[in-house]
């Protein structure tokens, strides 16, 4: 398999990212925020029916939220030295580490919440579908990692993305050079 050319159109380039990253990057901003909307909701009304509809649809957007994240590693990974750059210096240096961590925990929070459903009782359903069904007995070592910090990691994973959201304000509106029109 090859592939694409870099002269395509859907590669990356140093001057901005190409649709592909664009699509993935917006869509899973948005699946993120339908999912912190709906944990929200959760916290502030309860077990209420407008809290149930989101949390109903929870573990299938987590299922798309972690095939997503997989597919934009893959696709970083092929447009490895065609992206816009960081920067130079020790800002730079942390808008990359800050990507990373980011990178990090959008691939960490969905794969706990998995783990946990695979060591679980309950079935996982996503779309209306059982995908698998739940153990007659849960598996603790599969489950308390999830139980333990999934809903941190997913809060902590919203604290980066606002400020991922504010430096790109900053980038725009003070600084303007120009890098939220690369992703825009």
């Amino acid at each position: 398999m090859t592939s694409p050319s870099p002269r395509s159109g859907l590669m990356d380039r140093p001057d901005s990212y190409g649709p592909v990253t664009r699509v993935l990057h917006w869509a899973m901003a948005a699946l993120l925020a339908w999912q912190w909307l709906g944990m929200a909701v959760k916290l502030v009304l309860g077990r209420q029916p407008l809290a149930a509809f989101f949390v109903g649809t929870h573990a299938s957007v987590g299922l798309m939220l972690l095939a997503l994240i997989l597919l934009r590693l893959v696709w970083a990974g092929l447009n490895a030295g065609r992206r816009p750059p960081h920067g130079d210096g020790w800002l730079g240096k942390l808008a990359k580490a800050g990507q990373g961590v980011l990178y990090l925990l959008l691939l960490v929070v969905p794969s706990l919440a998995l783990l946990r459903a695979l060591g679980g009782t309950r079935p996982l359903r996503a779309f209306g579908t059982e995908v698998f069904a739940g153990r007659e007995t849960a598996v603790p070592w599969m489950t308390a990692p999830a139980d333990a910090v999934h809903g941190f990691l997913a809060w902590t994973l919203l604290v980066l993305v606002t400020g991922h959201v504010l430096m790109a304000l900053v980038h725009q509106w003070l600084l303007r050079d120009g890098t939220l029109r690369r992703m825009a």
